[in-house]
């Protein structure tokens, strides 16, 4: 008699989600994959609670998918295209950005993003900035969605 896998067994095998940000930065060879190594190191020094998959993982992007960062939502994506690499922050308008380093998708109601091409010179201390900016906006968004606790007194019995 034939078996066949299971679910449960197929998920065992397959990659965690940071070995898939490692796969998807290592299969970029180039600049934009030392961009986005080097961003990625960034965020998890300025948040260590942050927690990282890949998503959006397709036949149209050869199921490469974009890294994401998560920490009580969505944080930001970082997009690699030909010329780019695309930092995009969920909620980027909520942000102050002191330092200007959003320079796309600036007339977004939500979101904003950061381009960096090849040469760039990144300020870590201005994105270590933004991106503990966008965990305190997002944890302070869901506390916000919590209901308040009740403030009514007990009777004794």
């Amino acid at each position: 008699m034939k078996t066949t896998k299971t679910a449960a067994s197929k998920d065992a095998k397959e990659d965690t989600p940071s070995q898939r940000v490692d796969a998807r930065i290592a299969a970029l060879g180039d600049w934009r994959g030392e961009m986005l190594a080097r961003v990625r190191a960034l965020i998890k020094a300025a948040d260590p609670g942050v927690v990282e998959d890949v998503k959006w993982r397709k036949p149209s992007n050869a199921m490469s998918g974009v890294p994401v960062w998560e920490h009580a939502g969505t944080l930001y994506t970082g997009e690699t295209y030909k010329d780019k690499v695309k930092l995009t922050f969920a909620h980027g308008a909520a942000l102050d950005d002191p330092k200007g380093l959003f320079n796309a998708s600036l007339d977004g109601k939500v979101r904003r993003a950061i381009d960096l091409r090849d040469g760039d010179k990144l300020d870590e201390k201005a994105l270590k900035a933004l991106v503990r900016a966008a965990v305190a906006f997002n944890i302070s968004k869901t506390a916000a969605a919590r209901p308040a606790p009740s403030r009514k007194k007990r009777k004794s019995a």
